[in-house]
Parts: C-alpha cells; structure tokens; sequence
C-alpha cells in the first residue's frame, strides 16, 4: 500500500503470450509463391531497447513529491502519473487531473485523466469503504479504464521473446510496424499492429518463412499479448 498520510492499492495486472503467421522465403523467391508473399515490417528489432526499464527505477519517478500538506487530490494526481510509468516501463511525459477532485466519503468514486505523451488514459480512483470522515490515515484503489500501448515497451517484449537472447535459436529477422509512441485501447482489443520474424520452421509445413505476431491487449491492466497464428 502507498502512504498518502494515507495509503493506496495499486491495481496490478497479466501477461498473455500466445501466436499469427503468415510464411514465404526472406527474398521472396519464386519457389515460395508469389500468392505468399509477406512484406517485411519497417521498424527492425536488432535488440533490447534501451529506455525501457524495470519497475520501481528513479527514472520512472515524478518528482518534486507533493508537501506532506498538500490537497488530497495533488496527491492523488502525483500517485496516478506514476502508476502510469510504472507500467509503460519507459520515461516520458506525464499529468494528471482529477476534474472535481477527490470525492471524501467512505466507497465514493471519483474520476481522473493522466496523460502519458499525449495519450489519455481515464482512471476511477475509489475511496475505501471504512474510511472515516475527517481522518487524514486513509486508503484507496486506483482502476485505469483503458489499457496504454508503449511503442518501445512492444519492440523490447518481442526482442525479449525472439532475439538472440531469448533461446529461440530458429527466429531471425526480427521487425515490427510503427507503433505510435503511445496509444490507448480498449481491455481485449486487437490493436492492429503486428510484428514478425524469420523462422527456420516458420510455415505450417515446417518450412522456412515469415511468423506474423499480433500485438493484443489482454483483459487487465499492464496486460498484453504476442500472439501468433499459424
């Protein structure tokens, strides 16, 4: 739990991993068919991405910290901005607004916007429901309504699962569509975005070809999914 002179419960969220394909040889030679052909993504994966970071770092901190005596809802405001970059893994810009502020009474509901470079993402931020009126020791959830999509963060979980690193010694040629820096979606969305590599048994029939991986959101916060299909 965080202290606010008071104390939050973060909502956590999964990882899915599942699969998409598509097959044809890395030059499109004429044995492999032209009715295969599959192009080849723009954004090239050659390994980890350097601003992506593991929870908890410095650098996904916002700082000042708001004064032991600040509004109840400047608190807030600052605890939602870093649940955010929190989960993006990746530094950026943040704010934060609770339009009506923080509604004080035990079980109420109120609602806020943070921004992570320029997407929007809605949050409930409830207050706990033996919370006693006046009392400055207090707890409360916070619920993102949408789920955030990370440009950097997609490109190094697909590195993590197929490059060199990664022990998937058959997959080669690692790439990706552009992803936009930052883009929200709807829990269980296909976003559209996919990524692909090479595959020394990438074909339905075991041949070399081309792996197309969908990038989903999956049903809960920080939650998504590499999904191929063959």
């Amino acid at each position: 739990m965080r202290m606010i002179k008071a104390f939050t419960v973060v909502v956590a969220g999964g990882l899915l991993t599942t699969a998409c394909g598509g097959s044809n040889s890395p030059s499109g030679s004429a044995d492999s068919g032209a009715k295969n052909a599959v192009k080849v993504l723009p954004v090239a994966i050659d390994g980890p991405q350097k601003d992506v970071l593991p929870r908890g770092g410095d650098a996904l901190r916002v700082t000042p910290l708001p004064g032991t005596k600040a509004p109840v809802v400047e608190k807030v405001e600052h605890a939602l901005r870093e649940d955010v970059l929190s989960g993006a893994h990746v530094p950026g810009t943040t704010s934060a607004k609770c339009a009506d502020g923080i509604t004080m009474k035990a079980g109420a509901v109120s609602q806020c916007v943070v921004t992570y470079e320029g997407a929007e993402i809605p949050y409930e931020v409830k207050i706990g429901d033996t919370y006693t009126e006046g009392s400055t020791v207090f707890s409360y959830t916070k619920t993102p309504k949408k789920a955030l999509l990370v440009a950097k963060e997609i490109y190094n979980r697909f590195n993590e699962r197929y490059g060199s690193a990664s022990g998937a010694s058959d997959a080669s040629k690692l790439a990706c569509d552009e992803i936009p820096v930052a883009k929200t979606f709807d829990f269980g969305a296909d976003t559209g975005y996919t990524c692909q590599y090479w595959g020394e048994h990438g074909t339905k029939d075991g041949k070399p070809g081309y792996v197309t991986v969908k990038v989903k959101i999956g049903p809960t916060h920080n939650s998504i999914a590499l999904d191929e299909v063959r």
